[in-house]
């Protein structure tokens, strides 16, 4: 049995009152504490035109958060794909990894992330990269790290390639991540009933390559740790309501304080919705939190588990990452040690 490895997938939230630079500060302060209290890496994702939300460009961030600390890994949860050129993401990356080497995550995604109207805006198009489409342009991309293209040399990228990654929330990414012999990362925080059959797909299609000679899942999932249920609960609450007029409303909001989320009227319905939500989440007293970790790692086999803490305070998120490594984290355990990149 050893430890399975923890890591953190940051969305540099940022609350109803305060500013894109409240938001990455606070991302920033937290990358230096997960860094010392000893996770593996700390992933950014891509967002926009999310009020609540203040990594939309992984890029710049991960430069910053990279300069600000010494040894985390640090990287992108995701890219994605259809929203850039290959060679822009190559050259991005390659420089990355040129400032600091062993240390960036390339992780790509084959949804845009966002609604029709910005999606627009960012691509000058609609349509998003096909199924056949997606494929070609993650070889172009990696072959750009690996000097494959005689026309183009994409300096600072050929030489210089992070450690790759493919994100997904169905078994489209999964198959592909298999069959190309990359590590996988499942978004079980927001499609947690299409995580089993993923990662199914992933070690049933998988083929050893140049980055690993066996399968590698990482399991990203949200976590909100307290000292007891309640307060647990209370402080997932604003995350909880900004989900819920996201799914019924179309309209993504900033978090608001806990406790104006826990006076919201929530009918029958959304109650329930809620509830769903959180099912197969992580949210509780350390007790708690490592009984529900330790059902999905029976559930998903994961490798690694990568955890999004939502709340409203900085000092709240900080504290929930503090309860996991000192209490939940020496008692997950997995049997089969597999490559770690």
């Amino acid at each position: 049995m050893t430890p399975v490895p923890l890591s953190v997938l940051e969305l540099a939230p940022a609350a109803r009152d305060a500013t894109a630079t409240d938001a990455l500060n606070n991302t920033t302060e937290l990358a230096k504490r997960v860094e010392e209290l000893g996770f593996r890496r700390i992933w950014v994702a891509e967002h926009h035109n999310m009020p609540s939300i203040a990594s939309s460009s992984p890029a710049v961030l991960i430069a910053h958060l990279a300069a600000s600390t010494s040894t985390i890994r640090v990287g992108s949860g995701g890219v994605m794909l259809p929203n850039h050129a290959p060679l822009v993401v190559a050259e991005q990356f390659g420089t990355l990894e040129a400032l600091h080497p062993g240390r960036i995550d390339l992780g790509v995604g084959r949804a845009p992330g966002t609604d029709q109207r910005t999606a627009l805006a960012l691509r000058r198009t609609t349509a998003g990269l096909s199924a056949e489409g997606f494929p070609q342009e993650l070889r172009d991309l990696i072959g750009y790290f690996q000097g494959d293209n005689d026309l183009i040399d994409a300096v600072p990228a050929k030489g210089n390639e992070p450690d790759i990654w493919l994100l997904g929330s169905s078994g489209f990414s999964a198959q592909l991540a298999g069959m190309l012999g990359l590590p996988f990362s499942f978004a079980h925080h927001f499609s947690s009933a299409n995580t089993v059959p993923a990662l199914e797909l992933y070690r049933a299609h998988f083929k050893p390559s140049q980055w690993l000679s066996e399968p590698y899942a990482k399991v990203a999932v949200n976590v909100v740790c307290a000292d007891t249920d309640e307060r647990a609960h209370w402080l997932a609450g604003p995350s909880a309501l900004a989900f819920l007029k996201l799914r019924t409303g179309g309209r993504p909001e900033a978090l608001v304080p806990p406790e104006e989320a826990a006076a919201y009227p929530y009918s029958d319905l959304e109650r329930a919705f809620v509830e769903d939500r959180w099912r197969d989440q992580a949210v509780g007293s350390p007790e708690t939190v490592t009984r529900q970790l330790t059902d999905l790692l029976a559930k998903t086999g994961a490798d690694e588990l990568m955890l999004t803490t939502m709340v409203y305070d900085l000092a709240d998120r900080v504290r929930s990452f503090e309860l996991v490594t000192e209490k939940v984290a020496p008692l997950l355990t997995r049997q089969v040690d597999g490559t770690r990149p």
